[in-house]
């Protein structure tokens, strides 16, 4: 068994992938955006990963940007780091919790993270966490390389 994630596309069609199928789909989305940015400073990518500007200028980026919605409530909320490197995830899980497979984690126990539990599994919730979305901690943890940067979310 295998955690499975809700998304919905571009055009509001909702479909199921793994957290490894989100986790290379992401690193590509990324990538693709960082190719255009390839002579940008550091502080140049960074703004650009603002949420105004990536709802502009990048909106397959994310399926929230077609309704202008933020995934965190936050007044300067920054896109560079859409997954958080603190975020594990093992697919096969991690360990079985009351009879619940625990599939992700916060590497950091953030207090403002939560758990989505299930019938048969428990996830991480990340919704009321901030922490990888300010300029101030992209730029502490910068790499151009995506995966580079989330190279220990894959347990």
């Amino acid at each position: 068994m295998s955690f499975k994630i809700f998304m919905i596309n571009e055009i509001g069609q909702g479909y199921i992938m793994t957290y490894e199928e989100w986790f290379m789909k992401q690193g590509e989305l990324h990538a693709n955006v960082m190719k255009k940015l390839e002579d940008k400073t550091t502080d140049e990518v960074i703004e650009y990963f603002e949420f105004d500007n990536m709802v502009k200028n990048e909106p397959d980026f994310c399926p929230l940007y077609k309704d202008n919605k933020k995934c965190h409530d936050m007044e300067d909320l920054n896109c560079y780091l859409c997954a958080c490197p603190n975020f594990r995830f093992k697919m096969e899980g991690f360990e079985k919790q009351d009879g619940k497979t625990l599939f992700s984690v916060c590497n950091i126990k953030s207090v403002d993270g939560a758990q989505y539990i299930g019938k048969d599994y428990i996830h991480q919730n990340c919704s009321g966490c901030t922490v990888p979305h300010s300029a101030k901690y992209i730029k502490k943890n910068f790499n151009r390389n995506w995966f580079e940067v989330m190279k220990d979310v894959r347990s």
